[in-house]
C-alpha cells in the first residue's frame, strides 16, 4: 500500500471514530483524540462506545492492526480533522451557533502544527467559521500561510455512515486556492465520489442548505399529519395516495425532527440573516410545534384511559432514538416527549433496544412494556418493533409503525 498521511482526528463520536476507522482501515496512521478519558481508554481496549452497524469490528480490527489509538490530547500528524459538537445556544426564538467546541480544538492543535500542515474541518458551522479559526490559529502563533486550511463537512446517515463515508461525494473548501488542492487530494486517498472544490464560505452554506431542505421537507408531512388528524382523516393514507402522483414523493411524518443536524442546522441559517430566512424557520418552528402536538395528544388521551384507574396510567413509549435502528438521542422528539410524560406524572415504561440504561427513565423489554401498559405509544420506527402485537391496547402511533399505517 502507498505511503500515505498521517491524521489526528479531534473528536471521536458519531463522525469523528467512525471517519477515524475509516482512515486506519484505508492505510493511514490514525491517532484520534477526544477529551473524555472514558471513550479514550474504550476505543484503545479495541471497543466502541457508539452503536453504528460494522463499527464495532472494524474499531477492533484497526485497533489491534496498530493503525488507530486514542488520546487526550492531539499529537503530530500531516492531517488534522475537526470533528467536535457544534451545538445551538440562546433561547428558543432564534437559537444561535456555539463554535466554542470548534475554536478549542483548533487551540489544542495550535502548539504541535507544523509547516506543510493540512487542517479540515468536518463539523457542521456557520458561514464564515473556517475563516475564524484561521484567524485563532493565527492568534495562538501559527503562521497560518504556510498551513493549508479547509472546510468539508461530512454527509452521512447513521446507520449508513461507514458505506457513506466513502461513496458519498464530497464538497471541499479551502481558505484558499491551495489549500482546496490539499484537502481535495486527501480526500480522494479513500472517497470513491466526487470531491469538487469551492470557496470555505460556499462549502459552509452548502452543508446547512443541505439540511434546511431536508427540515422543509419534513416540516411539510408532519404539517399535513396534523391538518388531516383535525379532519379525522388516516394521514398515512393520505401521503401515500398522494405519492402515487409521478411528481410528489411526500416524506413520512414523525413526532418531530430530531438528531444533531436536521434539528439543529437550519437555525445556523436562520441566525445569520432571520429578517430573510423566513422558511427555514418556519419549518423549525412547525416541526418542534409536531413534538408538542404530539404530547399533547398522549396526555389526553391517557387522562381519558386513567380516569377510572386507581393508579397512574402506564403508558409505553416506544423508542428515544433520534431515528430508528441508532442509539442516538440527540435532539430526540422521542425523549423528549416520554420526559415530558414522565414530568407530568404519568408512569412512562420506556422501550429503546439499543440502550441498557436511561438515567432519567426506567427502560423495559418491548413485550414488557406493551404488556404491563394501559397505552402505547410508537415514537421510533426501529425494526425490532415491527410486527410487534398490541392486542387490545389502544396504540398512538406517530411513526408508521402499526400495518395500517405503513406505507404500501
Amino acid at each position: 500500500m502507498l505511503n500515505r498521511p498521517s491524521v489526528c482526528v479531534v473528536g471521536l463520536g458519531y463522525i469523528g471514530l467512525p471517519t477515524a476507522a475509516m482512515l486506519a482501515n484505508s492505510g493511514h496512521a490514525v491517532v484520534g483524540v477526544d477529551i473524555n478519558a472514558d471513550v479514550v481508554d474504550t476505543i484503545n481496549g479495541g471497543r466502541v462506545h457508539i452503536v453504528e452497524p460494522d463499527l464495532a469490528a472494524l474499531v477492533g480490527d484497526v485497533v489491534r492492526s496498530g493503525s488507530l489509538s486514542a488520546s487526550t490530547e492531539p499529537v503530530a500528524a500531516d492531517v488534522f480533522l475537526i470533528c467536535v459538537p457544534t451545538p445551538f445556544a440562546g433561547d428558543a426564538g432564534t437559537p444561535t451557533p456555539d463554535i466554542s467546541h470548534v475554536l478549542a480544538a483548533a487551540r489544542s492543535i495550535a502548539r504541535v502544527l507544523v509547516d506543510g500542515n493540512l487542517v479540515i474541518i468536518e463539523s457542521t458551522c456557520p458561514v464564515g467559521t473556517t475563516e475564524l479559526i484561521r484567524d485563532e490559529l493565527a492568534a495562538q502563533g501559527v503562521q497560518v500561510d504556510r498551513v493549508r486550511l479547509a472546510y468539508c463537512p461530512e454527509r452521512v446517515l447513521p446507520g449508513r455512515i461507514l458505506h457513506e463515508l466513502v461513496s458519498n461525494d464530497r464538497i471541499v473548501g479551502g481558505i484558499d486556492e491551495a489549500s482546496s488542492a490539499a484537502a481535495a487530494a486527501f480526500y480522494r486517498t479513500f472517497v470513491k465520489g466526487s470531491v469538487p472544490t469551492t470557496s470555505s464560505r460556499t462549502a459552509e452554506m452548502v452543508k446547512l442548505v443541505e439540511n434546511s431542505f431536508r427540515d422543509v421537507n419534513i416540516a411539510f408531512a408532519n404539517e399535513i399529519s396534523v391538518l388531516s388528524e383535525h379532519l379525522a382523516i388516516d394521514p398515512w393514507e393520505v401521503i401515500r395516495l398522494a405519492n402515487r402522483h409521478p411528481r410528489v414523493d411526500i416524506l413520512q411524518p414523525g413526532p418531530g425532527v430530531g438528531g444533531h443536524c436536521i434539528a439543529v442546522d437550519p437555525w445556523f441559517v436562520v441566525a445569520k440573516d432571520p429578517a430573510t430566512a423566513r422558511l427555514v424557520r418556519t419549518a423549525r418552528e412547525v416541526n418542534d410545534a409536531k413534538t408538542e402536538w404530539v404530547i399533547a395528544q398522549v396526555r389526553a388521551t391517557a387522562a381519558a384511559i386513567g380516569a377510572g384507574l386507581p393508579r397512574p396510567v402506564r403508558v409505553a413509549c416506544l423508542g428515544l432514538a433520534y431515528k430508528p435502528d441508532v442509539d442516538d438521542l440527540r435532539e430526540s422528539p422521542a425523549l423528549r416527549v416520554a420526559l415530558s410524560l414522565a414530568a407530568a406524572g404519568i408512569e412512562v415504561l420506556a422501550c429503546e433496544p439499543h440502550l441498557t440504561e436511561h438515567p432519567l427513565l426506567k427502560l423495559y423489554l418491548m413485550e414488557d412494556a406493551v404488556s404491563e401498559s394501559d397505552l402505547v405509544v410508537a415514537l421510533v420506527r426501529h425494526s425490532q418493533f415491527i410486527g410487534l402485537s398490541f392486542g387490545d391496547r389502544r396504540v398512538l402511533d406517530y411513526c408508521g409503525l402499526t400495518a395500517s399505517a405503513t406505507p404500501a
